[in-house]
């Protein structure tokens, strides 16, 4: 059994069990988060989609951890034009857990 779930304006696929790296969440560590924009749930053969979410269903998991990845430098420069301009940026994340995906 396998669910489609949105959240962070992207687009995941998710077992019981997974762990993933989301955008932020607002939650302490060992917390309880319930998803429901389920876009769909397969359970064997029987496909359920939503229009555009399945009603009734939910995914729940548990904050792993809260943490930021990697820095991305962004750097330009113009040849010749004494132009240089130097960013840096590090995106915040959420890892959870999959606990349970509940379908209707």
């Amino acid at each position: 059994m396998y669910a489609v779930i949105k959240t962070g304006g992207k687009q995941y696929r998710v077992n019981q069990g997974d762990k993933l790296k989301i955008e932020k969440i607002v939650g302490d560590v060992g917390a309880i988060v319930v998803l429901d924009q389920i876009l769909s749930v397969v359970d064997g053969d029987k496909v359920t989609i939503g229009s555009p979410i399945v009603r009734g269903a939910s995914v729940t998991a548990t904050l792993v951890n809260q943490g930021r990845h990697d820095k991305v430098t962004i750097f330009k420069m113009r040849r010749r034009k004494h132009y240089r301009k130097s960013q840096g940026h590090r995106q915040s994340f959420t890892e959870i857990q999959i606990d349970k995906i509940l379908a209707k």
